[in-house]
């Protein structure tokens, strides 16, 4: 049996997202850690921009409200998104209803 998180939609960034509960998110100077108790898995955030963005999103509506609110340049706007479908992807992030 795997433990990989399997998202249930793909990423909308038109939809609310939280953290998951399973993430621990750890500040560091150069964005955060991040570990997945589900999964056993360390990755990083490598700015402390995303990390507001990621710690945003239960605060906002959508994904993009959280960009926003982070003022995430316009010109970023395209690789914020890829990120965070990334995390989506890997069980990090996920849909609230």
């Amino acid at each position: 049996m795997s433990t990989d998180p399997a998202p249930s939609e793909p990423f909308d960034p038109d939809r609310a997202y939280r953290c998951s509960p399973r993430v621990a998110l750890r500040p560091e100077p150069f964005g955060a850690l991040v570990y997945h108790f589900g999964t056993r898995r360390l990755s990083f955030l490598k700015t402390p921009q995303l990390v507001a963005v990621v710690s945003g999103l239960e605060q906002h509506h959508s994904v993009h409200a959280a960009i926003d609110a982070a003022d995430v340049e316009d010109t970023q706007r395209p690789a914020y998104l890829r990120a965070l479908a990334g995390l989506a992807a890997n069980g990090t992030i996920e849909q609230r209803s």
